[in-house]
């Protein structure tokens, strides 16, 4: 009988061990459309387990509203409310995640109850543990002028099923809201990005760094900061103050990005000094956290126009 305990407990102990190999931080890869998505998973191998994700509706950073281990599985959902289509009332929503370890992989589906539309697929990879700071030791490259002022050379539509609808004129890119969003071809890790941004009254745009992690651009000169307020790092980092101006009025950014390290200055104000950067944000495309990405430009949430768009690389 002594044997029998002692070989229940050992085994639970396992259990308990092989669910905690889920915890962590996750970059994940999805098989339909064009976005990446992100996951952290604390508490696992304990009876309260917890999960932070990105994207499972509307691009924040959601707390999962269920999470259970069980079986070797992981299970993570979310309840919300969404209006099937514009002007009707919004209908109760529940998606479901479920995945299972594969080596050092993730490997998951996603479905919405009651849809017809099969699962999606996905596979997670842990997110790297990148060591490079802030720390005064880097020095400037030579600088890359991104957009030339003519034409859309050196980007192409990030969504391959939209139209592309950017133009570019006189110094100016401009997209009329709706269609693709753009992403350089050129790929960078440590740089420096300075461009200017304008937008008409209640539009929305974003600049993606590395194709992972997005400086909103927002109309919301005079209101309180938070964390989708202009030059937020979306759903993630507040700015510490308002620094932007009214719509209609060219912006500047100057964000520099050293591994996880980010600083933000908005209209030659800091609002972000040395943020960490967790993880994706709900722009992100690219998931490969350990490896140089694009910059991207969001243009199917309203119109936006730049110009002046320049990064300088930062190296030893």
């Amino acid at each position: 009988m002594k044997h029998r305990l002692a070989w229940l407990v050992l085994a639970g102990t396992c259990a308990f061990a092989a669910d905690a190999d889920y915890n962590g931080r996750w970059d994940i890869s999805v098989s339909a459309g064009a976005r990446a998505w992100w996951l952290e998973v604390q508490g696992a191998g304990t009876p309260s387990p917890k999960v932070r994700f990105v994207s499972a509706y509307g691009g924040d950073l959601n707390v999962a509203d269920e999470v259970s281990v069980s079986g070797g599985e992981l299970v993570f959902g979310f309840r919300y409310k969404q209006r099937r289509s514009q002007g009707e009332e919004p209908v109760a929503v529940h998606s479901v995640y479920r995945a299972r370890l594969s080596g050092s992989k993730l490997v998951g589906t996603a479905v919405t109850e009651g849809s017809d539309r099969p699962p999606t697929q996905w596979v997670g990879v842990r997110a790297p543990d990148i060591k490079e700071k802030d720390d005064g030791t880097w020095r400037e490259g030579k600088p890359v002028r991104l957009f030339n002022g003519r034409n859309l050379e050196g980007w192409t539509a990030l969504e391959k099923d939209r139209k592309m609808e950017w133009t570019a004129a006189d110094g100016v890119l401009r997209a009329p809201g709706g269609g693709a969003n753009l992403v350089s071809a050129a790929r960078f890790w440590n740089f420096r990005l300075h461009l200017e941004y304008r937008i008409p009254s209640g539009s929305n745009s974003g600049i993606g760094l590395r194709g992972r992690y997005e400086i909103q651009i927002q109309d919301d000169h005079g209101k309180p900061p938070n964390t989708h307020s202009n030059s937020a790092l979306y759903s993630r980092i507040a700015p510490a103050f308002d620094a932007s101006l009214p719509a209609g009025e060219w912006q500047s950014y100057d964000i520099t990005l050293i591994g996880r390290d980010l600083t933000v200055i908005l209209n030659g104000k800091t609002v972000i000094d040395k943020g960490f950067v967790e993880g994706l944000t709900a722009m992100g495309h690219d998931p490969n956290e350990g490896e140089p990405g694009p910059i991207s430009l969001q243009g199917d949430h309203g119109p936006v126009e730049f110009r002046n768009i320049v990064l300088t690389p930062l190296v030893k």
